[in-house]
């Protein structure tokens, strides 16, 4: 196990490293230093930072209690990030370069779902009796498995690559705002995290839910025969 002290400079190093890929790529766009290179050596670094580590981190504050579901579970995790890196390389060489980022990408992104299993860890509870410590670690069980599942589905996730300043982006960032304001006055810091990771996802699965639902309704549409005169 790892003392709450370790795992809060872990997490910080964590979220360090998030930040600095959310802005490689920004710069590599403005400075049109852009390669297949510079892509592949990326995902080696998101390998590392986003799944071994994160994996390794949310079994020693957790998943030590399960010491084989929790094994697995961590591979899993890093082995879905594997994937996803994969499938993101694949789908992106096929692009042309000049393309702009769309709006959304297949599957949950792999620095999300490592800040997923971060903020558990921040979340953690500083309680130390068994009955908490084994909630934790069941939860802990359960969120990493999904997160991994996330990673390798084909549900459309937000890029946040193509953002404007309009009123629905306002708007989103108003509520998350305001939901986080609230989540920290009335419960705590450390869930902010938690809380908006959880709207991300569940924006993402009420999208891939909506189209789906489209989609069925122009199905059901085209399949009623036209009404002869």
């Amino acid at each position: 196990t790892i003392t709450a002290d370790t795992a809060g400079r872990a997490s910080i190093l964590l979220l360090f490293a998030m930040l600095f890929d959310l802005l490689d790529g920004r710069v590599a766009r403005l400075t049109r230093t852009q390669s297949s290179f510079g892509l592949q050596l990326d995902s080696l670094a998101d390998v590392i930072s986003f799944g071994v580590a994160p994996a390794l981190l949310i079994y020693k504050a957790a998943l030590f209690r399960h010491p084989i579901a929790g094994s697995l579970a961590a591979f899993l995790f890093v082995a879905c990030g594997v994937v996803r890196l994969a499938r993101f390389n694949v789908m992106s060489s096929s692009e042309p370069r000049e393309k702009k980022p769309g709006r959304n990408t297949v599957g949950l992104p792999i620095p999300p779902a490592a800040a997923g299993l971060v903020a558990l860890v921040v979340a953690r509870p500083r309680a130390s009796f068994d009955l908490a410590e084994e909630l934790f670690s069941q939860i802990a069980l359960g969120l990493t498995i999904a997160l991994s599942l996330l990673m390798v589905s084909t549900v459309p996730f937000r890029s946040f690559k193509d953002l404007k300043l309009n009123t629905s982006t306002v708007l989103l960032v108003s509520f998350a705002v305001a939901s986080s304001v609230f989540v920290w006055r009335h419960f705590s810091v450390h869930l902010v995290l938690v809380w908006l990771l959880s709207v991300y996802v569940a924006i993402g699965i009420l999208e891939m839910v909506r189209a789906l639902t489209r989609r069925g309704r122009r199905l059901a549409q085209s399949s009623i025969p036209p009404v002869e005169p």
